[in-house]
């Protein structure tokens, strides 16, 4: 069974930067980072292929979020910068087992609890 542990959220102001950490216990093909704001669905933001460098950005944070990797610490990362109100929501890490597709939150086969972002203005 894979754990999932995520940290790193916070309160910010408008403008501000949080770096959001996620380390799993298993091997897994991708990994992503996705967010739920209360009454709304999953929305990915970033992802990225174990790996290979390739990454994976929603239109909505491109410019302003970096997702990377260490193999070495089998660990995750959201750099989040140029935060906004919008951006409020609950921060979840998932990945796969195989394949690709980790910007897609549904087809995660795992993931973590959860770290709440919130962004005042």
């Amino acid at each position: 069974q894979v754990q999932v542990m995520e940290s790193g959220g916070g309160s910010v102001q408008a403008g501000g930067s949080l770096r959001l950490s996620c380390v799993v216990s298993g091997t897994h093909s991708c990994m992503g980072w996705f967010r739920q704001a209360p009454g709304k669905g999953r929305e990915g933001v970033a992802a990225i292929v174990t790996g290979s460098g390739t990454t994976y950005y929603d239109d909505s944070v491109k410019g302003r979020f970096t997702i990377s990797e260490d193999n070495a610490k089998n660990a995750v990362y959201l750099q989040m910068d140029s935060l906004k109100p919008e951006d409020t929501a609950m921060y979840y890490c998932g990945g796969k087992f195989s394949g690709i597709g980790c910007l897609n939150p549904y087809i995660h086969d795992f993931r973590g609890q959860g770290t709440q972002v919130t962004v005042s203005s």
